[in-house]
């Protein structure tokens, strides 16, 4: 009796690991997603989508991202305010106007880091990428946060 109920214990963790490693590896090789070749869905300016956010972050976030939790794919547009490099040595392009309190910080990929070393303070841009994080602010610290987009390239019109 003890071992078939042993043994019976045995298939079940190991019907459990084979399901499990299943998942896993579809899920890892599932082809990521190219934000560059997919439609864009919302064209808009970068002060336009950080008054959105700071004004009422759940409405922006339910007409920027879609329901299982992805955003959908922008264009913003903007003056740059300050080229800088992150730790995976990727651009990171930020858009904020003169005197605004906060801005769009829209970080390249490693394929789209030849497009954004053309790219000189001041000029105005359009980049299409996807949402990270909207703005908001930080009452303990009294800061702005700026607009996060990532897999970022420059709208060539």
């Amino acid at each position: 009796m003890n071992k078939k109920i042993l043994k019976l214990g045995l298939i079940i963790i190991a019907i459990g690991v084979v399901i499990g490693g299943g998942t896993f590896l579809y899920m890892f090789f599932q082809p990521h997603r190219d934000v560059q070749a997919t439609k864009t869905d919302f064209q808009l300016e970068a002060k336009q989508i950080v008054d959105e956010y700071l004004i009422d972050a759940t409405a922006a976030n339910d007409k920027y991202l879609q329901e299982e939790g992805d955003s959908k794919v922008i264009e913003v547009s903007g003056v740059i305010a300050e080229i800088s490099e992150d730790f995976n040595k990727q651009i990171v392009v930020l858009l904020k106007g003169m005197g605004e309190n906060a801005g769009v910080s829209c970080t390249f990929t490693s394929d789209t880091n030849i497009n954004a070393k053309k790219l000189k303070v001041g000029d105005k841009v359009t980049i299409k990428g996807v949402i990270r994080s909207g703005a908001g602010y930080d009452e303990d610290m009294e800061l702005y946060e700026d607009v996060i987009m990532e897999k970022c390239d420059i709208v060539i019109k």
